[in-house]
């Protein structure tokens, strides 16, 4: 069946439908859960709210863009909603101290891991800095709809960016010391 078919019956409450669609979307909606947690069952409960999420609200899905990346929409924002409630985002940072700078050796250090590396040592990351990195790194946002999101001031998730690079990098660079 064509995902507008399935979209369509989905709109209908078509059980069937419902799972065709979980089984198409799941498994890069759970890769994207699990780029905010560390533990595969707290993912798979992410996972299935953001299902929930997503069937109660398909009708408000317009076919003007591919279904993916509104139901990873959906799925970024039930974490952050959820981390809200548990109050995960707050930690003590100091906000604009680093501002932008990133020293470049961070840069360079984080540009020779693979993805599996950068992956581990991401979920190392404090919630806060996770979060803010994932989101701009990885779903592509920018530090305006960041800052919106998690509602804070747009300089923090730059101040977080830059900190969460620099940990990445200090982190690897201890990692690559351990190994040799």
């Amino acid at each position: 069946m064509v995902e507008s078919e399935i979209i369509s019956k989905v709109k209908k409450s078509d059980a069937l439908a419902q799972k065709q669609l979980y089984n198409l979307l799941a498994p890069s909606l759970f890769a994207t859960c699990l780029r905010y947690t560390k533990s595969k069952y707290e993912a798979e409960d992410f996972l299935q709210d953001s299902f929930v999420k997503i069937f109660q609200n398909i009708n408000t899905f317009r076919s003007d863009g591919p279904i993916a990346a509104w139901a990873r929409r959906i799925t970024v924002n039930t974490v952050i909603e959820e981390f809200k409630k548990r109050d995960l985002l707050r930690e003590s940072h100091d906000l604009q101290t680093h501002g932008n700078h990133l020293p470049d050796n961070s840069v360079n250090a984080l540009s020779v891991l693979s993805f599996q590396e950068l992956r581990n040592l991401i979920n190392r990351l404090p919630n806060g800095k996770k979060v803010v990195f994932n989101l701009f790194v990885l779903e592509g946002y920018n530090h305006k709809e960041i800052a919106e999101l998690l509602n804070i001031t747009e300089g923090t998730p730059k101040s977080q960016l830059a900190k969460a690079k620099e940990l990445l990098a200090e982190m690897h660079r201890i990692q690559n010391e351990d190994a040799g």
